[in-house]
C-alpha cells in the first residue's frame, strides 16, 4: 500500500472543490503502462457555467519515481520525524473558452488575471488565432493555465491547504464568465 493515498486525496479534492462553489462533472484516471505515471483529471466549473462557455480542467500528475523516492525517505525516518522536503506532485488548473469572435487583448488580460491569481496562483494566458477560410475573420481560442506544486510531506501530514487556491480559481472563473458575453459577441 502506498504511503500517500492519492485516489483518496483526489476524492477529497473534488469534495473541496464543491465546498468552494464548483460543480464536478467528470473524472478520469489514466495510467501509462510503460512508466506507470498516473494522472487524475477532473472537469469542473462554477455553478453558473453549467451551460458553458467556460470549462475548467483540474489535473493531478503522479510520477511513480517521485512517490517511491518519498516513500524510501519516509521509511528511513523515525516515526516522530518531519517528512522530507523537496518532493512534489503538480496540480494543474486549465481554463478554456470556445472560439471568441472578439478575443481579448492578451497583455491586458494577463495583467488583470495576475491581480486575481496573485503570487500563490501564477496564471499563464495563451491564445490561438485560427481562420477557417481566407474570407473569414480570425477567431481566438483562449486558454489559461495555473500550476502549483503539492508537497508530498504536506499531503502525508494532511497539512495541504487549498482553500485559497480554490477561492482564487473561483474568482478567475467568475472574471472570465463576466467578460465572456462581450468576447463571444453575445451583447
Amino acid at each position: 500500500m502506498a504511503i500517500i493515498d492519492v485516489p483518496g486525496f483526489v476524492a477529497d479534492l473534488k469534495d473541496h472543490a464543491t465546498d468552494h462553489g464548483f460543480h464536478v462533472h467528470d473524472e478520469r484516471h489514466f495510467v501509462e503502462t510503460y512508466s506507470l505515471r498516473q494522472a487524475w483529471e477532473v472537469d469542473l466549473h462554477p455553478e453558473r457555467a453549467c451551460g458553458g462557455p467556460l470549462d475548467l480542467h483540474l489535473a493531478v500528475e503522479v510520477d511513480p519515481r517521485v512517490l517511491l523516492a518519498f516513500e524510501d525517505k519516509m521509511l528511513e525516518l523515525d516515526e516522530e520525524a518531519e517528512p522530507p522536503e523537496g518532493y512534489f506532485f503538480p496540480l494543474i488548473f486549465s481554463w478554456a473558452m470556445p472560439p471568441l469572435p472578439k478575443g481579448p487583448d492578451l497583455l491586458l488580460l494577463a495583467t488583470e488575471l495576475a491581480g486575481i491569481g496573485g503570487p500563490d496562483l501564477p496564471l499563464e494566458v495563451s491564445a490561438i488565432d485560427s481562420t477557417a477560410a481566407v474570407t473569414d475573420a480570425p477567431e481566438r481560442t483562449l486558454t489559461i493555465t495555473a500550476k502549483i506544486e503539492l508537497s508530498l510531506g504536506d499531503l502525508f501530514m494532511h497539512r495541504e491547504s487549498l482553500c485559497d487556491v480554490f477561492d482564487r480559481c473561483y474568482n478567475v472563473s467568475e472574471f472570465m464568465l463576466d467578460r465572456a458575453p462581450f468576447w463571444l459577441d453575445d451583447i
